[in-house]
């Protein structure tokens, strides 16, 4: 492996959009992340340039490969090795979803009853 060229699951690390390597293999493994459209391995290796799709719960984020670094880096440096090309819409969707989540109940109206809850809990799924 020269300099240019790093495992994906390390990169993914270094970048911070995984805590931990063992998240971003895992992740991986499970289909979450493509390059160049395809589903990838933890030890696939990429380059710069590779512009890659990661699935995040709510979120598929899509980036492109700036440059190739092999420990990890603080967050305010991390705009130095990725370029984000996800679109807008993406993150008012997830901004949405969150949105929609949340629970208003007015102050004064104690815990919800049991039924309530349930309603609750059917309207959340429903989404």
């Amino acid at each position: 492996m020269s300099e240019e060229e790093i495992r994906i699951d390390k990169w993914l690390w270094a970048v911070r959009l995984f805590k931990t390597r063992s998240l971003a293999s895992q992740a991986c493994r499970a289909g979450k992340v493509k390059i160049n459209s395809m589903v990838v391995k933890p030890s696939r290796v990429i380059r710069c340039g590779d512009v890659l799709q990661i699935s995040l719960e709510d979120l598929i984020k899509t980036i492109e490969v700036k440059a190739i670094l092999h420990n990890r880096i603080s967050a305010k440096e991390v705009s130095n090795y990725l370029i984000d090309h996800t679109p807008a819409e993406e993150y008012e969707r997830q901004k949405m979803i969150y949105e929609m989540k949340q629970e208003i109940r007015p102050k004064g109206k104690g815990r919800p009853t049991k039924k309530e809850r349930r309603d609750i809990d059917r309207l959340k799924n429903s989404f």
